[in-house]
């Protein structure tokens, strides 16, 4: 990886596990032109998502740490990226009941939240993310400080949630992840969703090979330092798509600025509850990060500009 050193800490299990592993995982769809277009290959993709997730029975996915950097109160909607700069990333999840031969969960509500491409947090920009990187006030974006590649999406009736975001970068001693929550029972209200309660508290991770790609290309080479691969996180199991392990398929081969789209099918207990909260690792926020819902003028969906591709 240019410019960075593959960190060897010794990984740290920091895994609650609430169930066994996955055995169905990721998708693959090919024949889409762009990574934030809705095409006629939605439909293929919801098509292909609820055959593999009731035809490929899933065990329950281990729940782990919510990390440090959870807030309440994101969006309800599809685009998170508010103008951040970085590979443009769209994210297909399928959620499954596990208990019930892996039918879809209409109206489970995903919840995602990562960092940027310098590796900081809506809501804790001032949290050093380690190595060398420019302050994020340095990004000269409209993003709002508060809110920033966070959000809900409700599954529709394949259990399938779509967001467009912007691939991750990275922060000491953490590899490139992705937060995720999985609601039932609960309801959109005020523009974010209330009630109800967790099922399960994961995190989606990228293969090394692709995130050390990405890394070499502007905003994310900026950010230098140790980056942590996979067999050295203290999250990641080695588990492959049962641990979180998304399947990517790029936007053009040749061209890794062009994007990506993510897949995994998410196994979930409906009837469980699981957090992930005081389960530990992620790393620790700044001791003045601020806490509670976001502002009443945060940018709602129609107000979010689609992400910047990088060159």
């Amino acid at each position: 990886m240019t410019g960075n050193h593959r960190n060897s800490i010794t990984r740290r299990r920091a895994i609650a596990v609430t169930g066994g592993t996955v055995a169905a995982g990721g998708l693959a769809v090919a024949g889409y032109q762009s990574a934030f277009a809705d095409t006629t290959t939605d439909a293929t993709d919801d098509a292909t998502a609820s055959a593999t997730s009731t035809g490929e029975c899933a065990t329950l996915m281990a729940s782990v740490t919510e990390g440090p950097y959870y807030l309440d109160g994101a969006l309800v909607r599809k685009d998170i990226t508010e103008g951040k700069a970085g590979v443009p990333l769209t994210l297909r999840l399928t959620v499954v009941d596990a208990t019930d031969g892996c039918t879809p969960v209409k109206g489970a509500a995903v919840e995602i939240w990562h960092c940027d491409a310098w590796g900081y947090y809506s809501g804790y920009t001032t949290a050093n993310p380690g190595g060398s990187a420019p302050a994020e006030s340095e990004e000269g974006d409209s993003a709002n400080d508060s809110t920033y590649l966070r959000g809900y999406q409700v599954a529709n009736a394949n259990g399938v949630v779509k967001f467009e975001t912007i691939f991750p970068g990275w922060y000491t001693p953490r590899t490139c992840h992705i937060h995720v929550k999985v609601h039932t029972g609960g309801e959109k209200e005020d523009g974010t969703y209330e009630g109800g309660k967790v099922n399960y508290t994961g995190q989606l991770f990228f293969a090394d090979d692709i995130a050390e790609e990405i890394f070499t290309l502007d905003p994310y080479s900026k950010h230098t330092g140790s980056y942590t691969t996979l067999d050295n996180d203290m999250v990641y199991d080695g588990g492959g798509a049962a641990s979180g392990l998304l399947t990517l398929k790029a936007v053009h081969k040749k061209d890794p600025s062009k994007g990506y789209k993510g897949f995994l099918t998410l196994g979930i207990d409906p009837d469980a509850e699981n957090t992930g909260a005081g389960s530990g690792g992620g790393g620790t926020p700044p001791s003045d990060a601020p806490t509670g819902t976001p502002p009443s003028d945060a940018p709602s969906d129609s107000a979010s500009p689609s992400a910047s591709a990088s060159s």
